[in-house]
């Protein structure tokens, strides 16, 4: 998301490819490998990791910020946190699909770096902010610029074949892990000097990413193979998710991509609470666990995900990424001490092979001229999941712990969890396929 961009490089006129559910003939375009090309992918990479690490970089002090302005007064605060990440699930699930439809109408490089420009200036804003409602509109805003992974998602699809997608989301992936180790903890010790210091260093971040990319990143998109219209239908959440009726493998593994993300999501709802009733584990404990699930995941991401892809396709990596996350996440609910619990950790981060294999499945289906609307559609589940998640996680976990459960069973959320993902591998085993053609699968020299 930007005011000053690189154009498409010219070609020879043609009409805009009309919206068509139906799979497009392959066409036999050599992939692109240029410099500028892995100078884009390089990019992309950045902007993800820095995207992470700013949001990293305020987990540690944005409670804190919340408690201060609530008058330190700590369960005030608690109820205002939960509201404060409802709204910012709420509104990505809005605007993700938004995103996207521009990206596909207007290209790839405007979309995504305005949403770093924004991201940067909210990040200011939030820094200044004098009270509780000024806090809640940055984050409001923060919910609007930061959908950039929407955009991410469909430029690596447009640059890069259609067999190397998996190991390039892998290496998204890894961005994601590398993020969110260094990101909390850098801010964490700023925050230390001052709860407002970890604002301005995101801000810097981002606003120094929106410069680098204004001169290195060109467009993915051209003209003759974007949406020949912003197409509103398709840009709203419900709208988006019709759209993705329209193709049956993708509306398949899009149930997919919405379970696995709501499995996901009893880490931040619950482990914190369960580490310390379950194992006594202070924030220091928690925090080396943290990092240990981090490092995890960037060797999957960026050591495994091509090998295994490689050797075992994306339909075979995707469903043994969901069972091992399945079996992690069975022997969290029953681990009763905290080694147990630790020995999940490789188990589980094998699942980490499935979230860019399905990506690399789901763009398989698809034309260019919808992958934006596409993954705004999938990032619209995504933030779906984020609002329903805790719920169901947190809530699960104060009913099994209470006196008055049936059973006292602490790891109830994990082995919920364990039951979404082996459902998944199910649905998984029945839409995950491979296209015998995949519709306008020649990548474009970025320009």
């Amino acid at each position: 998301m930007h005011s000053c961009f690189w154009g498409a490089k010219k070609r020879s006129a043609k009409l805009p490819p009309s919206f068509d559910p139906s799979p497009a003939p392959v066409t036999d375009t050599a992939p692109a490998t240029g410099a500028r090309r892995r100078a884009a992918l390089v990019f992309i990479f950045i902007t993800i990791l820095i995207d992470v690490l700013s949001f990293g970089l305020i987990i540690p002090v944005l409670p804190h910020l919340i408690e201060q302005f609530a008058g330190g007064d700590t369960a005030h605060a608690a109820y205002w946190v939960a509201a404060f990440g409802f709204l910012f699930a709420g509104i990505q699930f809005v605007t993700s699909p938004i995103q996207g439809a521009l990206s596909d109408r207007f290209g790839r490089r405007p979309v995504i770096l305005l949403s770093c420009l924004g991201l940067g200036l909210d990040f200011v804003f939030m820094a200044l902010a004098p009270s509780l409602a000024w806090l809640l509109v940055g984050r409001i805003i923060s919910g609007i610029t930061s959908a950039s992974f929407t955009t991410a998602n469909a430029y690596v699809a447009d640059v890069t074949p259609p067999d190397k997608r998996a190991k390039s989301y892998g290496l998204l992936g890894a961005a994601f892990g590398v993020g969110f180790i260094v990101g909390p903890l850098i801010g964490g010790a700023l925050g230390e000097v001052d709860l407002r210091l970890p604002f301005w260093f995101a801000a810097g971040l981002a606003l120094l990413n929106f410069c680098y990319g204004l001169f290195v990143l060109p467009e993915s998109l051209p003209p003759e193979r974007r949406s020949p219209r912003f197409d509103w239908s398709h840009a709203n959440p419900i709208g988006s998710l019709g759209l993705l009726k329209r193709y049956p493998q993708v509306f398949g593994l899009a149930a997919v991509v919405f379970i696995a993300n709501l499995a996901h999501y009893v880490y931040p709802s619950v482990f914190v609470l369960f580490a310390d009733y379950q194992y006594q584990w202070g924030p220091r404990e928690v925090s080396y666990v943290l990092a240990i699930v981090g490092v995890l995941n960037v060797i999957v991401q960026a050591g495994l995900v091509g090998k295994a892809v490689h050797a075992l396709g994306e339909r075979r990596a995707l469903m043994l990424g969901l069972a091992c996350g399945a079996i992690g996440f069975g022997i969290y609910g029953f681990a009763h001490v905290g080694w147990m619990f630790l020995v999940g950790l490789p188990i589980s981060a094998i699942w980490g092979l499935a979230a860019p294999s399905t990506q690399a499945l789901i763009t398989r289906q698809v034309g260019p001229e919808v992958q934006g609307r596409i993954q705004g559609a999938l990032m619209s589940l995504v933030s779906l999941a984020g609002i329903i998640g805790p719920v169901v996680f947190a809530g699960s976990f104060g009913y099994f712990i209470d006196d008055r459960a049936p059973v006292h069973l602490p790891g109830a959320p994990f082995l919920i969890a364990g039951i979404l993902l082996a459902v998944a591998v199910g649905i998984a085993w029945r839409y995950a396929r491979v296209p015998a053609t995949t519709p306008a699968a020649s990548v474009v020299e970025p320009g």
